[in-house]
């Protein structure tokens, strides 16, 4: 008689591994999901120094190519 009603089965187990698995799963799109929206939208402070640092030389360049107004002087 090789029956299983002999064996204790501990089900808590299976429900952790279970749930440790879904953390995982869970964490794994998390961080893909954020690894895209790095990509997408994300600069770093570098970045963003360098853009303003270029816009505030091409704006004041083209303050100095403008052409004076003659109107504004009467």
């Amino acid at each position: 008689m090789d029956s299983d009603r002999g064996n204790i089965v501990n089900f808590v187990s299976f429900r952790k591994t279970k749930r440790d698995a879904e953390k995982r799963a869970g964490k794994k799109r998390e961080d893909e999901r954020a690894a895209a929206n790095r990509v997408k939208f994300g600069r770093s402070g570098a970045d963003k120094k360098r853009a303003k640092i270029e816009e505030e030389r091409r704006r004041r360049e083209l303050e100095g190519k403008k052409i004076p107004d003659s109107s504004e002087g009467e």
